[in-house]
């Protein structure tokens, strides 16, 4: 699914696939999606707090960049912890890059493309809060100007469940955990990993 270099054309692609994924599933993706990452926010950004050694550092470095009152902020944190809590590898599926910047995600079969201003200096290799956000698939650019990781990461899960892509290898966990256990689609039985953090939420 590709779509032109338009606002009007990037909204027509994000509805489309909203509703590809109602057709298919018969939820609502956004506000489920957005409703339960509110719902765990609370509990996870906990559990990320009581995490020591180099996980524990990681996460702290998250969070002291991250505005705690702001409803996309700390979406954004609990997506951006999740993955280093599961043991995942979001290297390489979050990439930082500027607009002028053609070859950063040349060789990026799926991730976001987190999309500087060209005058930007960089205070930190996470990249929290970009200009924008591009959606990459296969080395090409199939959603650009996202305003927000949130919405990116629900979009792309939409899209990857929608036309049965492969989840990405280093994002494999997170994105099982937003398909079996944010939005309880598909098998109930979880890896082990998915169901300790499960059983934590709901402690």
């Amino acid at each position: 699914m590709k779509v032109k270099k338009t606002t009007a054309s990037f909204a027509l692609c994000m509805f489309q696939v909203f509703m590809e994924f109602s057709r298919i599933v018969s939820k609502n993706l956004k506000h489920e999606f957005y409703e339960s990452i509110d719902r765990h926010s609370p509990r996870l950004l906990e559990l990320f707090r009581s995490k020591r050694g180099n996980v524990g550092q990681l996460l702290t470095q998250i969070s002291q960049q991250t505005n705690t009152t702001d409803p996309t902020a700390i979406r954004t944190h609990v997506l951006r912890g999740l993955p280093i809590i599961l043991g995942d590898n979001p290297t390489n599926f979050f990439k930082a890059g500027f607009e002028s910047d053609d070859e950063s995600f040349r060789d990026l079969d799926i991730g976001i493309l987190l999309v500087e201003r060209e005058d930007a200096v960089a205070t930190s290799s996470h990249h929290l809060s970009p200009a924008s956000l591009k959606i990459i698939i296969e080395g090409e650019v199939v959603m650009r100007d996202i305003e927000d990781l949130p919405k990116a990461m629900c979009i792309l899960f939409g899209l990857t469940y929608a036309l049965h892509l492969n989840y990405p290898k280093t994002m494999k966990l997170t994105f099982l955990f937003i398909q079996q256990v944010l939005l309880s689609l598909g098998h109930s039985d979880l890896k082990p990993k998915l169901q300790t953090l499960k059983n934590l939420l709901t402690m």
